[in-house]
């Protein structure tokens, strides 16, 4: 039977800084928590060349006090960013080179969880199709006969539905939550001892910036939360945490109130931080070896880049707020200024405790921020003001 967090130790997996202060979802007027700093680790890497990139990863951990200490005999689950179709190229790059995580880094991360020591490890993400998982990442450039070779077990787990489950987890947010009191989720997030978000350098058309917290948006299964209605054959967006049209199907959670915004900008941040709260991130990896500005995907207009970066932290809102300042832009920007529409999720984090925002705040090892600094130079052409 794989080992389970329990509540209450689920609650503190993101290490001493990311739960301990459990407030109101609005913060009180005169209320200034204290928000933790962690070290956040850059390195130099300009190419997807395997040895490198395993290179430089390890260097990484290493700078963050090892894998070893956090994995060691435990279940791993990764949650990977592999948004939109892995078969769309853009801007004559493949998917992975653009707007999706490399495979050669997911090869990096599970060689050193098996060194380390890791129990099982497991690769998640919510897409939106209906093909088999394994076929799916083959596509992706995944080489699932290396990783499978591991002396561990190395799973590969869809949870856009129940997939292999047989129920969902009902998980509420510490704080109350900003638009929902909880959310059910795939027990796969659940069932394990360490969660770690493996994210791409980009930006949002929505958020600003789209790295290791927004990589949680897709926690949340699509069954439930692309539609009114529970539809397990669902591949639609989580529309409801955009416009906030549609509530969840009877049975879950439904909003705080519907008298809030319906527009993204407000909502989309809001979810950010909250999916933050269900699911806590013990250990954030960011792929900016090369990446695209502009969006998410090439749904939205967007330009290469090729930053040269593999940035890593124990804290979410610290290891975002180092790799938003690498992007060029200041992650205590006020809202509907810089590279955010309209709230800067960051900012909200920070001020619920969960970590500083404050690049001065932060220690940086590795890498020098300033060496690091590549301006991906995209402002949003719309404000929420």
């Amino acid at each position: 039977m794989l080992p389970q967090c329990r509540r209450r130790s689920f609650l503190r997996v993101a290490g001493a800084s990311m739960l301990a202060p459990i407030i109101a979802p609005t913060v009180r007027a005169g209320f200034a928590p204290s928000a933790p700093s962690s070290p956040v680790g850059i390195a130099r890497c300009r190419r997807y060349d395997p040895g490198v990139v395993l290179a430089e990863l390890e260097g990484l951990m290493d700078k963050l006090s090892g894998l070893r200490p956090l994995v060691e005999g435990k279940t791993v689950a990764v949650k990977v960013n592999l948004v939109g179709n892995v078969r769309q190229d853009v801007h004559g790059k493949p998917a992975s080179r653009t707007y999706q995580v490399h495979p050669t880094v997911v090869r990096a991360l599970a060689r050193l969880l098996e060194n380390a020591g890791a129990r099982r490890i497991r690769f998640l993400e919510s897409t939106h199709q209906h093909e088999a998982f394994e076929p799916y990442l083959k596509a992706a450039g995944w080489d699932l006969d290396a990783l499978t070779a591991a002396k561990i077990p190395v799973e590969f787990e869809d949870t856009r539905n129940l997939g292999k489950r047989k129920s969902y987890e009902e998980i509420k947010v510490p704080w109350g939550g900003s638009l929902y009191p909880a959310y059910h989720i795939s027990r796969a997030y659940h069932e394990c001892d360490v969660y770690i978000s493996l994210a791409k350098l980009k930006n949002h058309f929505t958020a600003g910036v789209t790295l290791g917290m927004k990589n949680n948006f897709g926690v949340t299964p699509i069954a439930l939360y692309g539609q009114a209605a529970h539809d397990e054959a669902s591949t639609n967006s989580r529309a409801m945490f955009h416009d906030g049209r549609d509530e969840p199907p009877a049975g879950i959670p439904g909003e705080l109130s519907r008298t809030t915004p319906r527009n993204t900008s407000y909502r989309v941040p809001r979810h950010i931080v909250d999916s933050v709260g269900i699911r806590p991130i013990d250990l954030v990896i960011i792929d900016g070896v090369e990446s695209t500005s502009g969006g998410e995907g090439p749904w939205v207009p967007t330009k290469p880049q090729e930053p040269g970066l593999l940035i890593a932290g124990r804290n979410a809102v610290c290891t975002d707020s180092i790799a938003t300042a690498a992007m060029g832009y200041d992650p205590t920007a006020p809202r509907a200024t810089g590279p955010f529409p309209g709230d800067n999720h960051l900012t909200m984090a920070a001020e619920l405790g969960l970590g500083t925002n404050d690049p001065a705040q932060i220690e940086v090892v590795g890498l020098p921020l300033a060496e690091a600094r590549h301006a991906y130079g995209w402002l949003p052409p719309q404000r929420d003001i």
